[in-house]
This record gives structure tokens, sequence and C-alpha cells, in this order.
């Protein structure tokens, strides 16, 4: 069993190349164009030494009441994502246009970073403490 998050994005092609070029995703399932020319579909995945993060995207449709989430308005959903350098993927993620709510900060499971990014995501970025070198 696994449950995989589906996120809704203002601009999926551009969270393509955002989430590719900042946090090290690729790929997996290349984008399903809608005659209208939004994204219905697309997959990405992270790969480190924690394993395999995977999760699906799409633009928003707001006629079925998928939408992106809004600015200035809270996260229902934080996606917890295990990494195995919290301040180079942080400096990573805010180089490219992500705002740092948190972090990094060594707490008792380990290095972590809360971050924003630029579509309105929020990310709990864990480095767990047994893959922290002293």
């Amino acid at each position: 069993m696994s449950l995989t998050p589906y996120i809704a994005v203002t601009d999926a092609r551009a969270a393509l190349d955002w989430y590719v070029a900042h946090l090290g995703a690729r790929v997996t399932f290349d984008p399903i164009v809608m005659p209208d020319g939004r994204v219905g579909h697309s997959e990405l995945t992270v790969s480190n030494a924690h394993g395999d993060a995977r999760w699906m995207m799409a633009d928003e449709h707001p006629e079925i009441q998928v939408e992106a989430p809004a600015p200035g308005r809270g996260n229902d959903v934080t996606l917890h994502l295990e990494v195995d350098d919290v301040d180079g993927v942080v400096e990573a993620m805010v180089g490219g246009g992500a705002v740092l709510d948190r972090g990094p900060e060594d707490n008792p499971v380990g290095r972590v970073a809360v971050v924003r990014d630029p579509f309105g995501h929020r990310w709990f970025l864990n480095q767990p403490a047994a893959a922290r070198t002293p």
C-alpha cells in the first residue's frame, strides 16, 4: 500500500522545470496535455539514500474543484520529504525563489526546515538524525 500526493499548481510546465532544477526531481511520467492546453497529469520523483519520493501534479482545474494554493492563505497539506542534506536543499530551493518559513535547525528527529515553493506548496524537509555526520 502507498499514498502518493497529487498537487495542483497554476503553471505545471514551470513547476516541472522548477522541481527538476531546484529539488533534484526527475519527471517520471511525461505531462498529459489536455485539449485546452493545460497539463492534466504528470509525475515526478526525487531519489536519495532514503529511497524514492513520488508525487503527481497537474494544472489547476477549478471547474472540478482542483485548485492551486492561493497566496496569503494557509496550506491544507505539508509535503514531508526526507533528504540527505537539508541545508543544501534549502539553499537550492530558496535560490530558486522559494520562501524559508523555518530552519534549517536541529531537533530530536534530525535536521529540519520548512520551505514554501513558488507554487504555494509547503515542504517539510527532514534529514534524519541517523543520516547526519557529526
